[in-house]
This record gives structure tokens, sequence and C-alpha cells, in this order.
């Protein structure tokens, strides 16, 4: 398993990620989701950078079977203890692994009904566009032949129309930013963030490459998915991807 920028941020953020703005949607986020894909009680589900499991523990609360990875060993520690605190290991399990990796998971090649990776968890931080490659067709791969893809990546022209302190590589399509963050202490660290950036035309076209098809492609914003067109006005779009 090769080294993440991403790893010493998480390890200094800890328990305190689950204190910004955009984790506070999570509910509402797995609602949208399991009635898009009508997820019910013993279907699996990889969240792929599942960071502390706010989105794995919400669908083992709810009796789906859950898988979650994550690059952070911090992160998974989290994840891990509020699943045991909670009772949920029998639903939900945790394991730090590469998402750039994922056909080396064990048992995860075409082994579940709906793979997501949610808030730039793993796709997206990567810093050249062929790991976010790697990333979705590994996840394509560990859908069985009725499963559906649920991702969300950062908007591109959202990006470079309103995030004006941020840097904008236009030929790697990553926005670069300078940024404070905050430790369980509140201990601050100054730190780089490295988002990559898509349209909607790109996405589909990576999820038809990595076979993917009834591709639906949705503005959204964290805590408020829906069925909203992309537009140039929402932080994110959401990709809905099916075998």
């Amino acid at each position: 398993m090769t080294d993440h920028w991403f790893e010493p941020i998480a390890d200094h953020l800890g328990s305190a990620y689950l204190r910004y703005s955009f984790t506070k949607g999570t509910r509402q986020e797995i609602d949208f989701i399991m009635s898009e894909v009508h997820l019910v009680p013993g279907m699996r589900v990889l969240d792929v950078g599942c960071g502390p499991g706010r989105h794995a523990l919400e669908l083992a609360r709810r009796g789906i079977e859950v898988v979650g990875i994550d690059i952070s060993e911090t992160f998974i520690d989290l994840a891990s203890q509020a699943a045991e605190s909670e009772g949920l290991s029998g639903l939900v399990s945790f394991h730090r692994h590469d998402a750039r990796l994922i056909p080396l998971l064990e048992g995860s090649r075409g082994a579940f009904d709906v793979v997501i990776c949610l808030c730039q968890g793993a796709f997206g931080l990567m810093r050249q566009n062929s790991e976010d490659e790697l990333v979705l067709k590994g996840m394509a791969e560990s859908l069985n032949s009725d499963g559906t893809l649920v991702l969300s990546a950062f908007n591109a022209y959202f990006a470079v129309k309103y995030h004006t302190e941020a840097q904008f590589d236009a030929d790697a399509g990553v926005s670069s930013e300078l940024t404070e963050i905050r430790n369980p202490q509140g201990e601050t660290k100054e730190v780089s963030l490295h988002t990559g950036c898509y349209t909607p035309r790109e996405l589909r076209l990576l999820c038809r490459e990595a076979g993917l098809d009834q591709i639906r492609v949705f503005a959204a914003e964290p805590g408020d998915y829906g069925h909203a067109p992309p537009s140039t006005e929402t932080a994110e779009f959401l990709v809905f991807a099916s075998r």
C-alpha cells in the first residue's frame, strides 16, 4: 500500500473532522441514495473513502451490510470504535485500504449491490487523473451484475467561478488551496488540499470507460441530494451509474 498526501491531514483532524458543516447532512444523503437505488436490509454496500464512517454507519443502522475502506488508519479506528459502541459490528466492518488498489481487497470483485464514494472520499483526492480512473475502475469491478455506483465529484465549473482563493490547474483539473484545520484539542495546522474537479461530460465518459452505463448526473450540495440538473452553482455533482 502506498502513502497518500491526505493521511497526515486525517491524522491531525481525527474526530474533529465530524465537526465540519459538510458532514451534517448524512441522513438526508443516505435517505436519497437508498430511495434511488432501492437499497433494502440484507443488501451489501462498499463505502470507498469512508472516512470516520458516517455514511457506512448510517446504512448499517438501517440494516444494510457495509464494508468501509479508507487510506487513513486514524479514520478507520474511529469508525470501528463507533460501530462497536453502537452494536453495529455485525453489519459493518472497516479496513485500511488504498482505493487505487480495490481489486486487491479480498472478496471484493462482483460482491456488492452498491458502491458509494462520497464527499471526495477517494475519487477526487488523487493528484493524477489516471489514479482517479484506477479508483473508478476498481469500484465498477466490485459491483455485481445489477449493481450501482453512487459517486460525488467536485464541480469544475463551480471551482473556477467561485474558488478565487484556490489555484486551479486547468490542465490537470485540480484545485489546490492552503487552509487551516483544527484537531480535537483545537490546535491548528496549515495544510494544502488538492481536489480533482470534473464536468458532467467527463464523469459520463469516465463511467463508460469503466464499463458502466445508465448514467445520471445531478447537481448536489452536502446534505441536499436530489434530482436537480447539473449547473455551475453547486459545489458537487452526484453520479449514479450501473453495470
